[in-house]
Protein backbone atom coordinates (compact mmCIF):
# COMPACT_ATOMS: atom_id res chain seq x y z
CA UNK A 1 0.00 0.00 0.00
CA UNK A 2 1.11 3.81 -0.51
CA UNK A 3 0.11 5.95 1.24
CA UNK A 4 0.84 9.86 0.60
CA UNK A 5 0.21 13.25 2.64
CA UNK A 6 -1.48 16.26 0.66
CA UNK A 7 -1.17 20.18 2.90
CA UNK A 8 -3.51 22.86 1.37
CA UNK A 9 -3.88 26.78 2.14
CA UNK A 10 -6.10 29.11 1.03
CA UNK A 11 -7.21 32.66 2.13
CA UNK A 12 -10.32 34.72 0.68
CA UNK A 13 -11.14 38.38 1.28
CA UNK A 14 -14.46 38.56 2.42
CA UNK A 15 -16.70 41.03 2.00
CA UNK A 16 -20.45 42.79 2.86
CA UNK A 17 -23.35 41.49 1.60
CA UNK A 18 -22.16 38.41 -0.02
CA UNK A 19 -22.89 34.96 0.54
CA UNK A 20 -20.72 33.11 2.85
CA UNK A 21 -20.05 29.55 1.94
CA UNK A 22 -17.73 27.47 4.55
CA UNK A 23 -17.37 23.39 4.37
CA UNK A 24 -20.08 23.12 1.48
CA UNK A 25 -23.10 25.38 3.34
CA UNK A 26 -24.35 28.73 3.64
CA UNK A 27 -23.05 30.12 6.60
CA UNK A 28 -25.33 33.19 7.61
CA UNK A 29 -23.09 36.20 8.29
CA UNK A 30 -22.58 39.86 7.33
CA UNK A 31 -19.84 39.37 5.07
CA UNK A 32 -18.87 36.56 2.09
CA UNK A 33 -15.90 35.37 0.56
CA UNK A 34 -14.78 37.03 -2.64
CA UNK A 35 -13.72 34.57 -5.37
CA UNK A 36 -14.15 33.76 -8.95
CA UNK A 37 -16.33 30.42 -7.48
CA UNK A 38 -18.58 30.50 -4.75
CA UNK A 39 -14.95 31.71 -2.57
CA UNK A 40 -15.67 28.64 -0.50
CA UNK A 41 -11.98 28.18 1.23
CA UNK A 42 -12.77 25.26 3.51
CA UNK A 43 -13.03 23.28 0.23
CA UNK A 44 -10.90 24.95 -1.98
CA UNK A 45 -7.90 23.96 0.87
CA UNK A 46 -9.08 20.53 1.03
CA UNK A 47 -9.07 20.23 -3.01
CA UNK A 48 -5.65 21.61 -3.08
CA UNK A 49 -4.64 19.19 -0.06
CA UNK A 50 -5.97 16.45 -1.84
CA UNK A 51 -4.12 17.39 -5.25
CA UNK A 52 -0.95 17.58 -3.91
CA UNK A 53 -1.23 14.57 -2.16
CA UNK A 54 -1.45 12.95 -5.33
CA UNK A 55 1.19 15.15 -7.28
CA UNK A 56 -1.59 16.59 -9.65
CA UNK A 57 -0.81 20.55 -9.14
CA UNK A 58 -3.20 22.51 -7.52
CA UNK A 59 -7.08 23.15 -7.93
CA UNK A 60 -6.15 26.74 -9.74
CA UNK A 61 -4.39 24.47 -12.67
CA UNK A 62 -7.36 22.47 -12.69
CA UNK A 63 -9.90 25.08 -12.51
CA UNK A 64 -8.34 28.32 -13.75
CA UNK A 65 -10.15 31.69 -12.24
CA UNK A 66 -10.11 33.20 -15.62
CA UNK A 67 -12.46 30.07 -17.06
CA UNK A 68 -15.82 31.62 -17.30
CA UNK A 69 -16.72 27.87 -16.92
CA UNK A 70 -15.71 28.09 -13.27
CA UNK A 71 -17.55 31.62 -12.68
CA UNK A 72 -20.16 31.35 -9.50
CA UNK A 73 -19.61 27.51 -9.49
CA UNK A 74 -20.50 25.78 -6.46
CA UNK A 75 -17.04 24.44 -4.94
CA UNK A 76 -18.63 21.15 -4.22
CA UNK A 77 -18.34 20.40 -7.61
CA UNK A 78 -15.04 21.48 -8.12
CA UNK A 79 -14.40 18.70 -5.05
CA UNK A 80 -16.22 15.89 -6.57
CA UNK A 81 -14.39 16.51 -9.77
CA UNK A 82 -11.57 16.69 -7.86
CA UNK A 83 -12.09 13.03 -5.73
CA UNK A 84 -12.87 11.78 -9.28
CA UNK A 85 -9.11 12.56 -10.85
CA UNK A 86 -8.09 10.70 -7.53
CA UNK A 87 -10.26 7.84 -7.88
CA UNK A 88 -8.95 7.65 -11.53
CA UNK A 89 -5.42 7.26 -10.27
CA UNK A 90 -6.47 4.46 -7.83
CA UNK A 91 -6.23 6.18 -4.68
CA UNK A 92 -8.87 6.99 -1.54
CA UNK A 93 -9.16 9.24 1.36
CA UNK A 94 -7.60 8.34 4.56
CA UNK A 95 -8.68 11.50 6.59
CA UNK A 96 -8.50 15.05 6.39
CA UNK A 97 -7.81 17.74 9.11
CA UNK A 98 -8.40 21.11 8.29
CA UNK A 99 -8.85 24.22 9.97
CA UNK A 100 -10.33 27.55 9.43
CA UNK A 101 -9.02 30.97 11.08
CA UNK A 102 -11.78 32.98 11.04
CA UNK A 103 -12.69 36.24 13.43
CA UNK A 104 -16.69 36.34 13.54
CA UNK A 105 -18.77 34.71 12.79
CA UNK A 106 -18.34 31.68 15.14
CA UNK A 107 -17.87 28.54 12.99
CA UNK A 108 -18.17 25.64 15.72
CA UNK A 109 -21.76 25.40 15.22
CA UNK A 110 -21.53 24.80 11.51
CA UNK A 111 -19.20 22.28 11.75
CA UNK A 112 -21.15 18.76 12.39
CA UNK A 113 -23.31 19.95 9.10
CA UNK A 114 -20.30 20.76 6.92
CA UNK A 115 -18.86 16.77 7.67
CA UNK A 116 -22.44 15.95 6.65
CA UNK A 117 -22.05 17.98 3.63
CA UNK A 118 -18.46 17.39 2.90
CA UNK A 119 -18.80 13.24 3.57
CA UNK A 120 -21.51 13.22 1.27
CA UNK A 121 -20.03 15.09 -1.80
CA UNK A 122 -16.32 13.21 -0.85
CA UNK A 123 -18.55 9.55 -0.62
CA UNK A 124 -16.28 9.23 2.75
CA UNK A 125 -17.34 8.89 6.39
CA UNK A 126 -17.49 11.89 8.38
CA UNK A 127 -15.54 10.44 10.83
CA UNK A 128 -12.37 10.50 8.70
CA UNK A 129 -13.21 14.10 8.33
CA UNK A 130 -11.99 16.58 11.15
CA UNK A 131 -12.73 20.63 11.11
CA UNK A 132 -11.84 22.69 13.37
CA UNK A 133 -11.71 26.65 14.17
CA UNK A 134 -9.67 29.11 15.54
CA UNK A 135 -9.45 33.15 15.91
CA UNK A 136 -6.37 35.22 15.05
CA UNK A 137 -7.61 36.95 18.67
CA UNK A 138 -7.97 40.10 16.42
CA UNK A 139 -4.28 39.69 14.87
CA UNK A 140 -3.67 40.51 11.23
CA UNK A 141 -6.71 40.13 8.47
CA UNK A 142 -8.35 38.05 9.93
CA UNK A 143 -8.93 39.14 13.12
CA UNK A 144 -9.42 42.64 11.48
CA UNK A 145 -12.33 40.54 9.81
CA UNK A 146 -11.18 41.28 6.67
CA UNK A 147 -10.61 37.61 5.44
CA UNK A 148 -10.68 33.97 5.70
CA UNK A 149 -8.12 31.45 5.94
CA UNK A 150 -8.43 27.91 6.15
CA UNK A 151 -5.52 25.14 6.28
CA UNK A 152 -5.53 21.50 5.30
CA UNK A 153 -3.65 18.20 5.71
CA UNK A 154 -4.89 14.90 4.13
CA UNK A 155 -3.32 11.27 3.97
CA UNK A 156 -4.13 9.49 0.77
CA UNK A 157 -3.71 5.89 0.28
CA UNK A 158 -3.30 3.60 -3.27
Amino acid sequence: MKIRVGFGYDVHKLEEGRDFWLGGIKVPHTHGAVGHSDADVLIHVICDALLGAANMRDIGYHFADTDPAYKGIDSKILLQRVMMLLRDAGYEVSNIDSTICLQQPKVNPHIPEMKIVLAKVMEIPEEDISIKATTTEKLGFVGKQEGVAAYATVLIQK
